[in-house]
This record gives C-alpha cells, structure tokens and sequence, in this order.
C-alpha cells in the first residue's frame, strides 16, 4: 500500500514515509492511494474475533511490509487491550462506548497505536543514529481537549520520543488540561493564548518550516497523522460484530478525523448505511452539507469544547474519500447542529429518562438520531467526568469525581503559557 497526498500531487510513499513525514508538504494529507475490500469470508469471520485480531487484518492492509504480521498483532493486543461495549441507552438507540481507555476518551485508541508505530520505527533503525540528537522524534500536537491526554499517556517514557502538547488557554476542562500537563517526563504542554486552530496553525506551520525540520525530525499525533486516523476505524467494526448491518452512526465532529475514519470502514465493508456529522455551534461541514460551499468562520467557544474546530483538517479525507463528489457525500451523510442550551436539555432529559450519563459531545449525537427517529448507533468518545462543572449544571445536581479519575485531580500543572504567535513557538522549539 502506498500514500499519496489528497491534492493528488507528489510522489506516492509508504506506511512508515507517511507517518514519519506526517504531511506531504502541498497543502494535502496523506491518503491511501487505494481503498481495499475486505474478504467476505473475513468479515464473516469477525463476529468471533478479538477487536485486535480484526485490527491486525484490516490494518495489515496499510502497514504493509513495514510493519510485519507479527509485530502487528502484538501492536494491536496493547492498543486494544480495553474493552470497547455497545450500551442500549434507549428502544431504538445504542452507544459505542469509546471511553473506557486510559484518559477516558475514544483518543486513546489512535493515540496509543501511533505511539506503538514509532517506538516500532525507532527500535528497528540504526544503532547509530540513535546515539545523535537528531534521532529523536519530537511529536507536536495540537488538541481542543481529549487528544493531549490522551498522547500524553499514550507516548509517556517511549524512548527517543519527546511531546510537545499545545492548548489553547481556559477552553479545556480542567480534567483534560490535568490529563495533558501532570505527566512530566518526556511531556511538554504549551499553554496557548488563543483558540485550538491557532494552535493547529502553529503545529501545521512549524512541518513546513525548514528552520525547523533541518534540526529536528518532527512528527504529529492529530488525526492528520496517518497511524492516529487509521486505527480509527476500527472500532467502526463492533456494531458489526454484535450483529448490526445496514445501521445510522452518529459521530460527534469537530475535526473529522472520527467521521472520515468510519467512511472508510464503510467503504471496506462494514455495512454502515450512513452516518450523522454531529457538531455544536462550529458547524463548516454541516453547513457543506447543505449548500455545497464550505466557509470557514470564527471559532466559537462552547461547552462541547473538543469540536471547537473553525476549519477541520480532515476535510480534506472527506473530499478524498469521495472524490470530491458533493452529491455522493450527502448521499451517506447527514447534517446536524445543537447549541449549549440543547446539549445541556439533552444531557438532562437523557439522565431523567434513560438513567444514562451523557457528555456534551455525545449528547450530540445521541440528539441527532432521536430527532431524526432514526435507529441506530452514536460514539461515545469520552466520559462525563471530564465535563463535571457542565454536568453539574446540566443534571441540577453535583456528581461525584469517579475514583479512577479523583487522584489526577489532585496533582499540580506544569505548563509554560506563550502567546498566539508562530515566531514565539518557532523559538521555543528550536531553544528545546
């Protein structure tokens, strides 16, 4: 398999070119230069696997010869060493419960597989290389919420690796910001006085700089990197394993990496009708959707603060899986947007009706199925404690810090704040 970058220019490269590389430098993303069909006897086969087992097969097709089958298959029995349930919250509705990681969020699945990639690639080069400073890979994300966490944990102590986290300041809960600046060690976070596509920016413009990529042999750990989308996919595959076919996903949407992912597990096989985007008041792809233009506004701060993204990255997959069709995109799918009032009414009405705890992000989409009256499945990408000042509001009543999350609480932020400005970032990096 190899990759090539959505604006179909450059030279096609491999698995692990493509993740070392993070972006072909046009503009694009890295995209499979091929979309393979899965057997059907494999997927017939599914129901009885591990998801590991099915994340080996599928995965296999990428990775290629730079990744062997049984490395794979070990990678994978670490990245999916969680379970990963479908939950009935209603008649017609189920959850994907995707939060039952590390950080509690459906980022760790991505998070941790990449992580695994590149102490791969580092264990297996020259000897020494890895004696020069140079040989150190330096991982820049840029995260709205869960994906800092959820790096932090998937990347702490993997040797030859150094993390630097950006966060734009006060729009995070204080949960994920604990989760992202409390590890220490080989973990940087760079507090951000501006919004989550400021720092995107900053991240997108320091891979194209070659200050910078002279010195330093940078990778990324948002979904634009191959190896974080890739394995996204897979747990597209559980609903299919339960015995679901032709069924609605709702996806909760702020840079689509989660979306575009499950389109690609549909068109390798799982047989997902179609799928909801599910997003808050930052609504550029539903408003695609509808109109068939795309224009990027403002970011707007809400309480679904993990999808305040103005101009999502993987808009571009989208169009890729498509090929720029318009009217094949509104074929699979739906649009659907809810402001902070009604994510709070749905977080309240599901509790009192369904003894079930919805974060803002999932309540979401957990909406846009029931006014829809539509059966079928939404992602739950994170747990409700991450959002409890929201909760508490939301359910008229002070929940409880769950024991798995109360120590993190308590531990004290590390975190160097810098303002909105590339050149102070530029800085920083090469002062590092």
């Amino acid at each position: 398999m190899k990759f090539t970058s959505t604006t179909g220019h450059g030279l096609p490269v491999s698995f692990k070119e493509a993740v070392l590389e993070n972006l072909p430098g046009d503009g694009g993303l890295f995209f499979p230069s091929e979309i393979p069909t899965l057997d059907r006897d494999l997927l017939g086969a599914m129901p009885q696997m591990t998801l590991a087992e099915v994340a080996t097969e599928v995965l296999g097709h990428f990775c290629g010869s730079d990744i062997d089958k049984s490395a794979l298959s070990e990678i994978n029995k670490r990245v999916f060493n969680f379970p990963i349930p479908l939950k009935k919250v209603s008649e017609n509705i189920h959850c994907l419960e995707l939060f039952h990681g590390p950080t509690f969020a459906f980022k760790d699945v991505g998070a941790r597989f990449l992580a695994e990639c590149l102490a791969y690639f580092n264990q297996n080069e020259d000897t020494r290389k890895k004696n020069l400073r140079s040989a150190e890979i330096t991982v820049l994300v840029a995260t709205s919420g869960d994906t800092g966490g959820a790096v932090a944990r998937g990347f702490l102590g993997v040797p030859g690796v150094k993390v630097v986290i950006l966060y734009p300041k006060g729009k995070v809960s204080l949960l994920q910001e604990k989760q992202l600046t409390t590890l220490g060690q080989n973990i940087t976070a760079l507090e951000v006085e501006g919004s989550f596509d400021d720092c995107q920016s900053m991240v997108k413009s320091a891979f194209g700089d070659r200050d910078i990529t002279s010195r330093k042999r940078l990778s990324s750990a948002n979904s634009i990197n191959i190896a974080r989308w890739l394995p996204q996919s897979i747990y597209y595959y559980v609903p299919f394993q339960y015995g679901w076919k032709d069924f609605t996903v709702a996806v909760p949407s702020g840079n689509y990496g989660n979306l575009t992912s499950g389109l690609l597990a549909m068109k390798m096989g799982v047989p997902i009708k179609s799928f909801i985007a599910a997003t808050n008041a930052n609504d550029v792809v539903p408003r695609y959707l509808r109109s068939g233009d795309y224009n990027p506004q403002k970011t707007i701060q809400t309480i679904a603060n993990a999808m305040d993204v103005a101009d999502p990255s993987n808009f571009k997959r989208l169009l890729a899986l498509f090929h720029g069709s318009w009217n094949d995109i509104v074929e699979k799918i739906d649009p659907f947007t809810l402001d902070d009032a009604a994510i709070k009414e749905t977080i309240k009405s599901c509790t009192e009706e369904n003894e079930y705890y919805l974060d803002p992000h999932s309540a979401i989409a957990f909406e846009s199925l029931k006014e829809k009256s539509k059966s079928g499945v939404f992602l739950g990408t994170a747990h409700y404690c991450k959002f409890l000042p929201v909760m508490d509001e939301a359910v008229g009543a002070k929940l409880e810090v769950p024991d798995f999350a109360e120590s993190l609480m308590e531990r004290e932020k590390v975190a160097t704040l810098i303002p909105a400005d590339y050149e102070k970032f530029k800085e920083y990096l090469l002062s590092t």
